[in-house]
Parts: C-alpha cells; structure tokens; sequence
C-alpha cells in the first residue's frame, strides 16, 4: 500500500513501480485503467493470468466514481455528512475486496495499490471525528483489517509544500484544505498508526519526499524497498 497527503506523488509512485515490475518480465494489469475503461471493477477471474496488479481507492468502479464525482466533490454544493462518505468508502473496498483483491491474493498475487484502509484511518475520523472503533467495524473495512498488507509506504511531505502541488491540479475534493492536511500529516506519523498495522504483521516504512529530492531519488529510494522487500 502506497499513502500519505494529497499532493505527496502517490500515483507517481505507484508507475514507478509499474515500471520496475515491467523490467523483471513480470505480466502486469493496472486495475484503475481497466476500471475507466469498462467502468466496473473486475472480477479476478477474468483477469487471473496476471503477476501484478496495480489498484487504488476509491475506485474507479460504480461506488468509487459516485465518491469521487459526487460525495467528494466541492462543486457540488451539497454538503453530504461526513458519516455518509465513510460508508461510501467502506462499500466500494467491500466490492474491490470480494470482486479482486481476496481472491487475488489467495491464488498468490502481488498487488500495489494507492490508498486503502489506512487512509480511511487518517481521514475520517478528522473530518468529522468519527471513532476509530467505529470504521473499524463498518463491513467493508472490517473485511480489509482480516487482509492487512504486507508493507505499507507512507509518502512524507511537508503540508505547504503538498498544497502547492495541489494548485496544479484540476480535482477539487473536500479533503484538499490545509488545515486538514496539517491534521491528516500529524496522525500518519502517529504510534497508534504505526503500532495497529505493525501488531498484525505489516512492514510500516516512510519515505521522505521533500524538496529538494527529486523525482530520481525518490525512485531510487523506492525501488531500493521493493529490491529488497520481495
């Protein structure tokens, strides 16, 4: 799993790592293109012949595109709760979970993926301060907590310096606000964070992506993980 604040180059990492897969022969299929393109999630079993997956949440399927075209969306002027969104979340990684990702992983996949449930962990309760034990149960998180990652990458950067990056880009999301991101910045460092994931067995490394590295050390840095990692 691939984390951190908005702006922090997640999606730039995760085709990084495309890359890097490529490189060793591995077979590859990017789920978020697959789900644009047909505009559902697939079933494993129509894409099983596969080494690699790439994923993302929220998806790019039926719930994921209501989340991130109407629920999340500042144009909207709608003002959905903030409860409402967490169990929007929550289905759409129930969907991605039953449809792909267990049986992926069962048959012995790797799978790299951008936001998940720890991202959930770090949002919503700050958004409108929903208990933790509360997320936890929701079912479609509950399912994700009974698979918990491998390893977990959490992209450190500075919440001025992501909200810059933010400027660039068209998306308009409710999340996007430096306050929020300051917020946000603080809990992904946290020890609870980092002991809830670690108790279960998952590798929680970060990786500073601060000015002035550059695009070529943070590859480095991130293919170095991977190299010895898997």
């Amino acid at each position: 799993m691939i984390d951190g604040l908005d702006g922090s180059g997640k999606s730039t990492v995760l085709n990084l790592i495309a890359n890097w897969v490529k490189n060793k022969d591995l077979k590859l299929l990017d789920i978020r293109e697959f789900s644009k393109e047909h505009k559902r999630i697939p079933n494993y079993e129509e894409i099983s012949d596969y080494d690699v997956y790439l994923s993302s949440e929220p998806t790019y399927g039926k719930m994921g595109r209501a989340i991130k075209e109407e629920l999340i969306d500042l144009n909207n002027n709608q003002n959905y709760s903030g409860l409402g969104i967490a169990q929007a979340f929550s289905l759409d990684r129930e969907i991605l979970y039953k449809k792909f990702i267990i049986p992926a992983l069962e048959a012995g996949k790797v799978i790299f993926q951008e936001n998940a449930i720890t991202t959930t962990f770090i949002y919503q309760p700050v958004q409108i301060h929903i208990p933790l034990s509360y997320l936890m149960n929701l079912p479609g998180n509950k399912l994700a907590l009974k698979y918990f990652p491998n390893v977990i990458i959490i992209l450190k950067i500075e919440p001025e310096t992501a909200m810059v990056r933010l400027g660039k880009v068209s998306d308009n999301v409710i999340f996007k606000e430096i306050n929020f991101q300051r917020k946000i910045s603080f809990r992904y460092g946290a020890d609870w964070f980092q002991e809830l994931f670690k108790k279960q067995g998952s590798k929680v490394i970060y990786c500073d992506v601060n000015p002035p590295k550059e695009k070529e050390d943070i590859k480095n840095e991130i293919i170095g993980y991977l190299n010895k990692l898997i």
